[in-house]
């Protein structure tokens, strides 16, 4: 499998957008764990919806680590802690020891914003 050179990732807890500045592509990845999943779990019972949440965030990460590996330099940035996660949970495997993965703080942006945010990182 070919590796590109640079992705930039903004994401939160419930969606994850590619930017891969190499090919101006840009696709998004969607955290099933939505509001009515957590709403619906909390009905049950408290830890059913924590567990629910861990096990569909696992996924939501896996998901976007299949993405990262076909990458050597990863930009992960946006407003909440869900960069930093992703982040952690890369570190623990060893499949991405050699991908350099950057983390910024970002604020909510608009397409162009995240794309140019992106764009002036890689330079």
């Amino acid at each position: 499998m070919e590796t590109k050179n640079n992705l930039g990732i903004w994401m939160d807890h419930a969606t994850a957008q590619l930017i891969d500045s190499s090919f101006n592509q840009n696709t998004s990845i969607n955290s099933e764990f939505t509001f009515e999943t957590q709403e619906e779990a909390r009905d049950k019972s408290e830890s059913l919806m924590h567990n629910k949440r861990q096990q569909m965030q696992k996924a939501y990460y896996k998901e976007i680590s299949n993405q990262i590996l076909k990458y050597n330099h990863v930009l992960l940035f946006g407003p909440t802690n869900a960069k930093v996660e992703l982040h952690n949970f890369l570190n623990k495997d060893a499949h991405f020891k050699d991908i350099k993965i950057d983390v910024e703080p970002a604020d909510k942006m608009t397409d162009n914003e995240k794309e140019a945010f992106v764009k002036k990182h890689f330079e």
